[in-house]
């Protein structure tokens, strides 16, 4: 990793709606120095290179805007992927999961050809199951292979939770964990406003709060993002700003806490397994798992979740076979 003045380089496989929400997002927070685009379509990664540069004028900093092919990988210190097949109408996620793994074998063989030896950090859904892809494909480290996990998820929740309490959501404290999707969860036990858990809040004020509501802020964050597509087709200004969130922490070797994805190595009683939990980022990725004081009925949920993400993955590898 670079730093002390020197360039910090991100490389964006695929420049679709969020591949791109995420390079406007680091253009406007100037987040990197230098920033490459990388498209099977090059032509469109020409064109969304000149947009951005045209706006430099106006940034935070003067970024290096370019778009590249997979050997511009090599110096990178992060390579996002963004890159993927889209679901068909009536596909089965089993059939897309091994349409978007031939994808990622295409992408991240040259990558690694090319000499990469930075951080994956994938966006690509469903992004346990591919963060899984490429950390299997790659051989790196676990720690060095991240996907955008319940980032997003979290950000939605902390946001309904400070609309319906009425306090800044940057000073409420709760996590989605699990599967990015519908089996993902949240750990009651664990949320706070301030330093008072949100359980001892709703039992103090029972005529304004109840715990039903909070079941029902659950849903709509996990319902979310189809009512997003339902609406405009599609999401990634959110996915976008979560990304540059997680580049930061990774930059600044911040050591801060995001819900990303990441492999479990028997915490929560799960093995081997890529999902959606509280970790501490900085420089090298993943520095370490922030395991959560669940209770027993939370601990199964997350296993339940766990437990179907496993079984997605090998369906996928014996469709594979």
């Amino acid at each position: 990793m670079k730093d002390n003045g020197f360039t910090k380089k991100v490389a964006i496989i695929g420049t679709g709606f969020v591949g791109m929400s995420f390079a406007y997002a680091m253009l406007c927070d100037g987040t990197c120095d230098e920033l490459v685009l990388i498209d099977i379509n090059k032509t469109k990664a020409i064109g969304e290179a000149m947009d951005l540069n045209h706006g430099l004028a106006f940034a935070k900093t003067n970024m290096k805007i370019y778009s590249g092919e997979y050997k511009d990988c090599a110096d990178a210190d992060i390579v996002v992927i963004c890159a993927g097949v889209s679901q068909k109408p009536g596909e089965d996620r089993i059939s897309l999961l091994h349409r978007n793994r031939e994808v990622f074998k295409s992408i991240v063989s040259p990558i690694l050809y090319a000499g990469f030896t930075g951080i994956f950090l994938v966006a690509t859904n469903p992004v346990d199951i591919m963060t899984r892809v490429v950390w299997q494909l790659s051989g790196f480290d676990s720690k060095k292979v991240i996907g955008s996990g319940t980032t997003l998820d979290t950000a939605r929740l902390r946001y309904l939770l400070g609309e319906h309490f009425e306090v800044d959501p940057k000073n409420v404290h709760a996590y989605v964990i699990g599967e990015h999707g519908d089996s993902e969860m949240v750990p009651w036990s664990q949320a706070m406003i301030g330093t008072k858990p949100i359980e001892e809040i709703i039992e103090a004020q029972k005529d304004r709060f109840s715990v039903e509501s909070l079941e029902s802020i659950a849903q709509d964050v996990t319902r979310a993002a189809y009512k997003i597509i339902e609406a405009k087709k599609a999401t990634y200004y959110g996915i976008g700003l979560s990304l540059v969130r997680i580049v930061k922490a990774i930059f600044g070797n911040e050591n801060s806490i995001l819900t990303v994805t990441t492999m479990l190595r028997g915490e929560y009683g799960v093995t081997e397994v890529f999902a959606g939990v509280p970790c501490i980022l900085g420089r090298d990725g993943v520095h370490e798992i922030l395991t959560l004081h669940l209770t027993p009925e939370e601990e199964a949920k997350f296993q339940a979740s766990c437990k179907l993400l496993n079984e997605v993955w090998k369906e996928s590898c014996l469709a594979d076979s």
